[in-house]
């Protein structure tokens, strides 16, 4: 298997995958994720530095900075790289635009999903979110400094993290997306039940594998 699909209710015309270690080995690696994935044109890259830049989708945006982005053009393709981080990807019900969200901790809390969800002009109740693979509360220790930012601009952050040594605690992403997603009033999330760490067969994980960690990639398009 070379990638898994989202299990979610998008519209028939919105396509999105993320691929499998075993599915696509990088983008200089000579392996044309155009190819493995069937897209109907190559994917516009980002720069990714755990910012909350978000970009349109666009041929002058490649390989600019930004860690979202965002189309309402058909056949093209957003793209983000994980490898523990959380990839969000988000559809309107109508299948008119779609994004594709890189959220690191430190997007997270920058308001990366947040500023993504702006670019919709639907409301939020229109929107479909699934939350890719990324590293589970049981492997994600943080320190003082992630759960304080966390929970001191939204309260309810608290509940997503469990306290584990001192000063330590492992902290869940897939929760702290769906607060903020909950808080903008966007109820219809999915995903959110892969560990990158452990499920070494399936994913790299950056935790796990340090230096010789390779990629995901999480994309999304509107079928043309």
């Amino acid at each position: 298997m070379k990638y898994i699909q989202p299990d979610w209710p998008a519209p028939a015309n919105v396509r999105a995958y993320t691929t499998l270690r075993t599915g696509w080995q990088g983008r200089y690696s000579g392996d044309n994720i155009a190819a493995v994935l069937n897209l109907p044109e190559q994917p516009v890259w980002l720069k990714q530095t755990h910012s909350d830049i978000v970009l349109e989708a666009t041929s002058d945006n490649i390989d600019k900075i930004g860690d979202a982005s965002y189309t309402s053009t058909p056949n093209r393709v957003c793209l983000v790289l994980t490898a523990d981080c959380l990839p969000v990807l988000i559809t309107n019900k109508e299948g008119t635009t779609v994004a594709a969200v890189h959220a690191g901790w430190r997007g997270l809390a920058a308001g990366i999903i947040e500023k993504t969800i702006a670019t919709f002009e639907q409301p939020a109740n229109e929107l479909l979110v699934w939350l890719g693979p990324a590293i589970s509360a049981r492997k994600f220790e943080v320190g003082r400094d992630v759960y304080d930012v966390f929970t001191q601009q939204h309260a309810e952050s608290a509940q997503a993290f469990v306290p584990h040594a001192e000063n330590k605690w492992l902290g869940n992403l897939y929760e702290l997306a769906r607060i903020r997603l909950r808080l903008k009033n966007i109820n219809q999330i999915y995903g959110g039940d892969y560990c990158t760490f452990i499920q070494e067969d399936m994913f790299y994980s950056f935790r796990r594998d340090k230096e010789n960690c390779g990629r995901m990639a999480s994309v999304i398009w509107i079928d043309g």
